[in-house]
């Protein structure tokens, strides 16, 4: 998706069952409801490894992403078609656990806040990847149902098309990725149940828009079995249920060192950010409707400000100018902004800085040889549009192995653009109000706010 680094944060939830294909919402939805996630390496995640160290895993989640802003930013023109993360390299941050149809059949897919659509391998797999867990076999489910090509839905899916068959033609999606994977199947509906933290209590949805994938090749792994997309467009899980969920969630985000900590997905009247500390800031337009784009206005390092200098300013009326994503793990700013930001930095920090090590990504610039506990680096405050952001040493420099840090933020290479990444994000209650068009911040302690939701 993204062509820079990210982490994987595992979205796990409880499983019920639907009663008479009905959408059955419990009390806790009426108030809004919460998803437990789980950071993609830690032992509750089925990507744990347990002979990697702590830098290999944050090495591989920075190799894992080269290919994400590519995918944010390239093709910005008419014919562009907005493609899904693919499962290649894990290029979303959560995985979120399921079930769907009647009798309910459990699934685990990487969820990606930069695709809307929702899809799974299915059987009869004409030519799939190997899958670890049993594949979806739509038959044997009593609210499985082809969309046909006259449907709505086949109109809402990017880069549909139809297939004569017995009947009614049937709407067919194709998914496609820069490294050459690719999903191939029907573009279907069926009934989705999603468990919540609170015990024995469930939602089901029904005739939810998703694709059946019967072709799909990659370097897929096999412990996923597809894509759910919580993106901003049209057919996105989060966009599905909008008037459930009254257009709303949030996350936050335990840091990447706290694997053993669980983080909640939160929807509803539970996603609202509010309470002392809260700040908003517009949800921004941009050429993508899938994207969630901001205005970033400036950065200060020690009081001392830069602007972001737009050289073109918006066009096509697109206000945004920066993508918020928790796939991406760096913040990836413009270069000319990039080299400015730097000497600021370096000048606060009374410590040479050391050789970035050649196995780490050219897009690292900045390290340093020293103890994470008496590192000090100075504030920096991130400025969107009516809302300053104070980062702290824990989101601006990332400890690599044991007395070894580099900086968080990096220079957007020429195929990419601006992404605000999820290290930037930890320890932030963050919430997205697509009906208000907003998001918010609040400065929280995710992992006593989650022990206490």
């Amino acid at each position: 998706m993204l062509a820079y680094h990210y982490f994987h944060v595992v979205l796990f939830i409880t499983l019920t069952t639907i009663f008479n294909g009905d959408i059955y919402l419990t009390e806790a939805l009426n108030n809004g409801f919460s998803v437990e996630l789980i950071h993609r390496d830690s032992p509750k995640s089925p990507f744990y490894n347990s002979s990697e160290t702590h830098f290999e895993r944050m090495a591989n989640a920075i190799h894992r992403s080269l290919d994400r802003v590519k995918h944010f930013y390239s093709q910005q023109d008419d014919g562009y078609k907005v493609l899904q993360a693919p499962i290649t390299n894990i290029r979303g941050e959560f995985l979120m656990k399921y079930s769907i149809g009647t009798p309910s059949f459990d699934v685990i897919a990487v969820v990606d806040t930069g695709c809307d659509l929702i899809w799974l391998q299915c059987q009869p797999c004409e030519n799939c990847y190997n899958q670890t867990d049993p594949i979806f076999d739509p038959s044997k489910s009593t609210t499985y149902e082809i969309a046909s090509c006259s449907s709505q839905a086949c109109k809402l899916v990017e880069d549909s098309s139809c297939k004569n068959g017995t009947g009614e033609s049937k709407c067919q999606y194709k998914a496609s990725y820069g490294d050459a994977s690719f999903s191939i199947g029907d573009v279907a509906f069926e009934t989705i149940t999603l468990g919540t933290n609170v015990t024995n209590s469930y939602a089901g949805f029904d005739e939810i828009i998703f694709g059946c994938g019967h072709n799909n090749q990659g370097i897929f792994l096999p412990t996923s079995t597809g894509i759910v997309g919580l993106g901003n467009g049209a057919y996105s899980l989060t966009s599905q249920l909008s008037t459930v969920i009254d257009d709303k969630f949030s996350y936050c985000l335990v840091p990447s060192y706290e694997h053993n900590t669980t983080s909640f997905l939160n929807f509803g009247e539970n996603a609202v950010v509010s309470g002392p500390g809260t700040v908003y800031t517009p949800l921004a337009s941009g050429p993508i409707q899938t994207f969630y784009y901001l205005t970033l206005e400036g950065i200060s390092v020690a009081g001392k400000r830069l602007d972001f200098e737009t050289k073109d300013g918006p066009t096509d009326n697109c206000t945004g100018n920066i993508i918020i994503d928790s796939g991406t793990t760096l913040t990836y700013l413009p270069e000319d902004l990039y080299n400015k930001l730097e000497p600021l930095v370096t000048a606060q920090i009374n410590l040479d800085r050391f050789p970035v090590p050649e196995f780490l990504p050219p897009s690292i610039k900045l390290c340093y040889a020293s103890s994470p506990s008496t590192f000090q680096a100075p504030p920096i405050t991130i400025h969107f549009t009516g809302a300053d952001i104070v980062l702290n040493s824990t989101n601006t420099f990332y400890t690599f192995f044991e007395d070894f840090l580099c900086f968080t933020f990096t220079p957007s290479s020429s195929e990419g653009g601006p992404v605000y990444g999820n290290l930037h994000q930890g320890n932030f209650l963050i919430g997205f109000d697509k009906q208000k068009k907003t998001v918010s911040f609040k400065p929280t302690q995710c992992r006593s706010f989650d022990q206490e939701h």
